[in-house]
């Protein structure tokens, strides 16, 4: 009798298991946009089956999903057979796995000159095919498994980036066209914003979004949608189309009227590859729309054709994924915290989990709502998400546990106060005001942070202590200038010579300006773009307090709530009793001049989207506005124009849309020095 190996039946039973749990998560993310765990965790259980097939070639299955593309196309729409089957890419997590594939390329052409590439951002949304006969489109479908698809024809024809007809007259008799659509990151908070206010269900992220508005049975749903595409590639054609390479292509394709990503570079070898990677992303996080890594192509659609295919992918092209920003934890508890406008906030601990480049232990539930759509609870295994700087969220339960239900406070877990929720508002506040300590100690941070009034070596910790100390040292921003060194100095890890900075620096940040002042206030939604709208509209600080709120909607960004906000802060007695105090302490700014009507820009509202290359967008704003303009940071039927550089998105098909004038950074450039002499 034959003796079973057990580590090979231990390799053969976790090989099993793997593929059951990705056709399962395969078919939760690909037919039903329902995703069950984050796409890293995803694709590491792949590889580890493909490490496993790879060493063990015996466990190999005809039907494994290391050969599989996607996922079978639902049976909610008929379906398409493709003329050429739409692969997947294989995956890269490190610069020697893309060198490691280039260098397979250069033995597979038998040449030590490394290829010229095409790199491109990896859109986060959902693969199309649109077929295209006579310039008209025909047909469009999903990726499907890569051989059948889903006709999604009635909904791709609503989105406006997709022409229903090719422009000119010079194209294929027969041309399919293949790209991603996605949602813009815009567009979905908008969306989101409308579904909660209008008591419907929000979209989870941006690539279910996108995946879930094209597969509605009703087209006028897809149409409610902000969804745009990128053409990346073309597949099947029929007739005449020359260009040599993958570049020349996508160029091609920009010309018969498709978007292509503006930020596509082409790139020489491993160190190019590596740049390119570095560039887009330290831009990640300013984009407009999700990306989750870099697809790197071999550019020459001779070698292409040379290198063909393995099972599921080609071997002249990879993806270089991104970090993770989404991982699985253990949700453990649930504190809550108060803000300085007295925002209660659920805060998530978690079982930390290295997500984003950094080790994650908490992350914000944003409010009662959002738990309860989420329906988490202690003890649930959460998705947690973290992308750049901003604060990680948990934004899914991947594995619903028999933990307890979160209960929100009645009262404010600092104060004691009452909590109120107003009709409207989805986060519910504590009423306690500036007798709530923890509001206290928000509102001063805020007030010295870097975008206010600056206040080297006044930290969280030392502020913390100042509220908390018996008597306290600050009870309001204005008790910042009354400091001595001698109030400081005892308390704990401070000393004399600490002390004395830090009264030194309160000094320096008598001298400010008016935009930061008002900003320091902390009004509830007045951010830097809106107080500064607010003190070059009215020029001083009495103006600004006394306006009516007619006058401040007529300032760029203020809509009617900001305006209510602003009345109801400069009508509170205690407010104004604290600038008051401030003033008295020697807090001041330069006077602003008021743009000149002479000046030729002046009367003109601007709004910069996208990136631009000669200088910065804050940079591009000051120019404007040393020309008479006002810079705004939303596009209304009010603005001259639109600035739209690299990478533009939801501004730009909101200006489109309105008939806004859209300028080019070269068009930009002209103005300036044009009125600049």
């Amino acid at each position: 009798m034959k003796q079973v190996d057990p580590a090979k039946a231990e390799l053969a039973k976790e090989a099993e298991q793997l593929r059951i749990d990705l056709r399962k998560h395969g078919e939760l993310y690909y037919q039903q946009d329902a995703p069950s765990i984050p796409d890293a965790e995803y694709d590491q259980m792949l590889r580890r089956l493909q490490e496993i097939e790879a060493a063990n070639p015996a466990l190999k299955t005809s039907d494994s999903p290391t050969r599989a593309v996607g996922s079978a196309p639902s049976t909610g729409f008929s379906q398409i057979e493709h003329r050429m089957p739409m692969l997947s890419l294989d995956n890269a997590f490190d610069d020697d796995e893309v060198a490691a594939f280039i260098d397979r390329i250069c033995t597979r052409l038998k040449t030590d000159q490394q290829p010229e590439l095409v790199a491109e951002p990896k859109l986060d949304g959902i693969a199309v095919s649109l077929m295209y006969e006579k310039g008209v489109l025909q047909y469009a479908a999903t990726r499907g498994d890569g051989r059948t698809g889903e006709d999604i024809t009635a909904n791709v024809r609503t989105i406006n980036s997709i022409p229903g007809r090719l422009r000119g007259n010079d194209y294929p008799e027969i041309l399919e066209v293949r790209g991603e659509i996605f949602m813009p990151l815009a567009g979905f908070e908008n969306y989101n914003k409308k579904a909660l206010k209008e008591g419907t269900k929000p979209l989870i992220n941006p690539r279910n979004a996108a995946a879930g508005s094209l597969r509605q049975l009703d087209a006028s749903i897809t149409a409610s949608r902000p969804l745009m595409m990128m053409a990346y590639s073309i597949g099947y054609l029929e007739g005449s189309f020359p260009q040599p390479n993958h570049w020349d292509v996508l160029q091609r394709l920009a010309e018969l009227g498709f978007l292509i990503n503006p930020l596509i570079r082409a790139v020489s070898g491993s160190a190019g590859c590596k740049s390119y990677y570095e560039e887009i992303a330290a831009l990640r996080e300013s984009l407009e729309y999700d990306i989750d890594g870099i697809v790197y192509k071999v550019n020459s659609l001779d070698l292409q054709e040379q290198l063909g295919f393995v099972s599921r992918a080609p071997r002249w092209a990879i993806a270089r994924k991104f970090p993770a920003q989404e991982k699985s934890t253990i949700l453990e508890k649930v504190d809550f915290q108060v803000g300085r406008t007295g925002a209660i906030t659920p805060v998530a601990r978690l079982e930390p989990v290295f997500v984003g480049g950094v080790t994650v232990s908490n992350a914000t539930l944003h409010n009662r709502d959002e738990i309860e759509r989420l329906g988490v609870k202690i003890g649930d295994q959460v998705i947690v998400r973290r992308a750049g700087d901003v604060i990680p969220q948990v934004v899914g339960v991947s594995r619903a546990g028999d933990g307890e239900s979160i209960q929100f406070p009645e009262v404010c877990p600092v104060c004691g106060s009452d909590i109120e929720q107003v009709e409207g508002e989805a986060v519910a506040r504590c009423t306690g005001g500036l007798i709530c300590s923890a509001q206290r100690i928000e509102a001063l941070r805020h007030f010295a942070s870097r975008k206010a009034l600056d206040i080297e070596g006044l930290g969280d910790k030392l502020i913390e202590m100042m509220v908390r100390s018996d008597p306290p040292l600050l009870g309001s921003p204005a008790d910042i200038f009354q400091l001595r060194v001698e109030d400081v100095a005892d308390l704990e890890r401070m000393a004399e010579k600490s002390a004395t900075n830090l009264i030194e620096a309160i000094a320096d940040a008598r001298n400010t300006t008016l935009p930061r002042f008002i900003y320091a206030l902390g009004i509830r939604e007045v951010g830097e773009a809106t107080a500064l709208a607010l003190a070059n509209h009215f020029g001083d600080l009495p103006s600004c307090m006394s306006a009516s709120i007619e006058e401040y909607l007529q300032v760029p960004d203020v809509g009617p709530i900001v305006a209510g906000h602003l009345r109801g802060f400069f009508d509170n007695l205690e407010n104004l009793q604290i600038i008051d105090r401030l003033q008295e302490a020697g807090v001041n700014w330069p006077a602003i001049e008021k743009p000149s009507t002479d000046l030729p820009l002046f009367g003109n509202t601007y709004v910069l989207t996208g990136s631009l290359e000669a200088f910065t967008r804050d940079q591009a704003g000051a120019r404007l506005q040393s020309l008479g303009a006002k810079v705004a940071s939303s596009v209304s039927a009010k603005t001259a124009a639109l600035i739209a550089g690299a990478s533009a998105g939801s501004k730009l098909t909101k200006a489109e849309k309105l008939g806004v004038q859209v300028l080019s950074e070269e068009d930009l450039l002209a103005l300036l020095e044009k009125h600049s002499g």
